[in-house]
This record gives C-alpha cells, sequence and structure tokens, in this order.
C-alpha cells in the first residue's frame, strides 16, 4: 500500500472524523468508559470540529493518505497555550502543540507514525517555534515510548476532561528540528 503525508482539506473533515472514531479510543486508560469517550469524539472530533479546525489559520492537520483512504492525522496548535499547568512547564517558547497524532492500528508498527511525526515536526519547524508539546494520558505507555523515542521528554503534568472524569496527562517537550 502506497501513502503519501499532505495536508488536510475541507473534504477530509468526514474521513478525518471517522478516523479519529477508531484511533481516539485506544489513547485511553482502561478506566475510560465508553459514554466519556464517546461524548468527547462528539464534542471535540465530530466533522464539524474538523471543519472548524481547518478553517482556523492557527491550525495545521497532516493526513497520511493511502490509497485515498487516511490512515493517520496530527493536529497542530499554532498559539500560545490557556492551560496554566501547560504555562508553567513549557521551557522552550514559542511552542507548538502537538494536539493530535494517530495512526490508524491496522498501521501501527509499520513506520507510518514515525513519518508523521517527522512531518508534524516539520510543520512545526516552518512556523519559527522553539519547541513542540504535547499532552498525554499517564497511563499510555505505549504513546510515552513513542513519544520519547521520537525526541520528546516529560516536563510537567496537566489535567484533561474525558466527558464527566479528569484524567491525568503527562507534558512532554521537544525542540524542533
Amino acid at each position: 500500500m502506497t501513502h503519501t503525508i499532505r495536508k488536510a482539506t475541507a473534504d477530509d473533515a468526514g474521513p478525518l472524523a471517522a478516523l479519529a472514531a477508531v484511533t481516539f479510543p485506544l489513547a485511553c486508560p482502561p478506566s475510560a468508559s465508553l459514554d466519556d469517550i464517546a461524548a468527547h469524539l462528539a464534542n471535540t472530533l465530530s466533522e464539524r470540529h474538523f471543519r472548524d479546525y481547518l478553517a482556523d489559520p492557527a491550525v495545521t492537520i497532516l493526513v497520511i493518505d493511502a490509497d485515498g483512504g487516511l490512515r493517520g492525522y496530527s493536529l497542530l496548535v499554532d498559539r500560545p497555550t490557556q492551560d496554566p499547568d501547560v504555562t508553567a512547564a513549557l521551557k522552550l517558547l514559542p511552542s507548538v502543540e502537538l494536539s493530535k497524532c494517530y495512526v490508524h492500528p491496522e498501521h501501527h508498527g509499520l513506520g507510518a507514525a514515525a513519518e508523521l511525526m517527522h512531518a508534524s515536526l516539520q510543520a512545526a519547524a516552518e512556523t519559527g517555534a522553539a519547541g513542540v508539546w504535547l499532552g498525554v494520558n499517564s497511563q499510555n505507555a505505549r504513546a510515552i515510548r513513542f513519544y520519547e523515542k521520537s525526541g520528546f521528554r516529560k516536563v510537567g503534568s496537566k489535567s484533561f476532561r474525558l466527558g464527566t472524569t479528569v484524567e491525568h496527562d503527562f507534558v512532554l517537550e521537544r525542540a524542533v528540528p
């Protein structure tokens, strides 16, 4: 299967929402309820929300396009964080948030995530940022290993509301390439 990494377009909003419905639950801790996951998908990762993200000049969405189907995506936000815990933790400013970075489970272990990360870091570098930061659930060992392998280091922690529960995330940061 051949694939390319490209910037998302408005036509990708529906496929992005469908992909998010598959990939986001994989990042949630085992204790997360299906209702909380469904609420997050509806309130943050719906087709309407992706349309809004794609229209926002501070947001860049990259997709892995494999023979016309989306197999992964990342979402970068180029504006200062409003979270005081994150603000206190970050050392590399200005910084771009890697808000989302997901690959379809059928493509795990094939190098697609590393390619998407590389492209995401390049996109962050193009903004003139000094660093890139992300939040990752403290129980998501697989993602933490991947981010550390990608050069990120833990610099703090923050809370993340998932439906009716509050989850605990690590804040990870790295310099742009």
